[in-house]
């Protein structure tokens, strides 16, 4: 069997992990998987208890904001996987236009169920 092209996952605060569970379950199921995980926000801070379940959080102030395809870039590098391998998961179309210009992998968010069974095959997590 061959590794899935995806191998690591970056997800929006606001709209996405916001949502409840169980797409707030994402970052620690992939994260146990072995798959490195960033919150990437426009938003200056976060919850203490969101923050903890990524690897890496890139905030508003830590440079390029989205859409730019730069600040998809920089959540790739700061969990060290190539943009090119890392889902990206928002729900703003926009954004995830940026993504896509970076050149990464998008799953727009509009519903619970369906983001995390597209997480789950693209980074071949086990169903749940």
């Amino acid at each position: 069997m061959t590794a899935p092209a995806a191998a690591a996952l970056v997800m929006d605060y606001g709209g996405v992990m916001t949502d409840g569970p169980p797409v707030a379950t994402l970052p620690e199921r992939a994260r146990r998987a072995g798959v490195p995980t960033a919150l990437l926000t426009d938003a200056r801070a976060v919850p203490a208890e969101v923050a903890a379940l990524f690897d890496v959080v890139v905030t508003g102030d830590d440079g390029p904001r989205k859409p730019d395809p730069a600040a998809f870039r920089a959540a790739a590098r700061a969990v060290g996987v190539p943009v090119e391998r890392c889902v990206v998961v928002d729900d703003e179309p926009a954004n995830l236009r940026g993504a896509r210009e970076a050149g990464a992998i998008v799953v727009g968010h509009v519903d619970a169920a369906t983001t995390v069974f597209e997480v789950e095959v693209l980074l071949d997590l086990h169903l749940e």
